[in-house]
């Protein structure tokens, strides 16, 4: 009765007359496939990953249930006429690359946290490091062409961990982070080598408008710098410089020089004693 009135009165639903959605031939299941693929991956990379037992991307076995997958998850996606098998051919190339860069990873969250005693603990229990890996085997995806699915691969990261890494940022070796709950990393952050976030970390965009989607919209972090939790970083001329530290809570809009020290310094006043300022480097 009531989708009568509506119908009736004239009301517009606010919806568009022609379905944005028909005829683009999406495979069913994709969101279930990314997240095979994500498994799959991960199993292949590392063991610890896998449920039923140790697999490689040395072992034709992986390799060739990482293909498999491949083909049916990521083939329909690709355009007429795009060279698929080649595609496959690079993804799996880089994968070797992908697990040394990982190694390293886990390494510097380990070498970063007194609370890790092992490596394995790391690669086992650790979101940041989890989320750091979806991320970059997503990002190789991004650099073959692969539309649509490193987002999916990305946003299932996100459920799983609460850490939001884009597949299209661009992040160097020895990357960790820690705790990692509530951080944002933005399409198009740069971040170097031996660079720490810890929880609730923001690297996002000054302004948001369509118009801006080719443009560097997110702040690029130089070497060595730690960024302590619930910091927010902005813009994409935004440069914090080599071996910086950026304090918990502080908000940045502006580029800083390497070796800088930002903070949000805290106020404690008790009776009978002047103003202290405190600084915020408390995790």
């Amino acid at each position: 009765m009531c989708g009568e009135a509506v119908a009736g009165s004239g009301v517009s639903s606010g919806l568009s007359e022609s379905d944005p959605f028909e005829g683009r031939g999406l495979p069913p299941g994709l969101r279930v496939r990314s997240e095979e693929l994500c498994r799959t991956a991960l199993s292949c990379l590392f063991p610890h990953f896998h449920d039923g037992g140790a697999i490689g991307f040395r072992d034709p076995a992986g390799r060739d249930a990482l293909r498999e997958l491949f083909i049916e998850a990521v083939r329909p996606l690709m355009p007429e006429g795009h060279p698929c098998g080649e595609t496959e051919s690079r993804f799996e190339s880089a994968l070797p690359d992908v697990r040394r860069l990982l190694t390293v990873d886990a390494e510097a969250v380990f070498a970063m946290d007194p609370s890790a005693e092992s490596l394995d603990e790391v690669v086992l229990a650790y979101p940041g490091f989890y989320a750091t890996a979806v991320y970059r085997v997503a990002h190789v995806l991004v650099d073959c062409g692969v539309p649509l699915m490193p987002r999916l691969m990305a946003e299932y990261a996100h459920r799983q961990t609460g850490i939001d890494i884009h597949p299209g940022a661009v992040i160097g070796r020895a990357f960790a982070i820690d705790h990692g709950t509530g951080v944002v990393i933005g399409q198009t952050a740069v971040i170097g080598d031996n660079v720490r976030l810890y929880q609730g970390v923001t690297l996002g965009a000054l302004r948001v408008d369509k118009a801006l989607a080719r443009s560097k919209r997110h702040p690029t972090l130089e070497d060595d710098v730690t960024v302590y939790a619930n910091a927010t970083i902005l813009g994409g001329t935004t440069v914090v410089g080599k071996g910086s530290t950026i304090g918990g809570n502080v908000w940045l809009t502006t580029s800083v020089p390497p070796r800088s020290l930002v903070t949000n310094a805290s106020r404690l006043q008790t009776p009978g004693h002047a103003v202290e300022e405190l600084l915020e480097f408390n995790i």
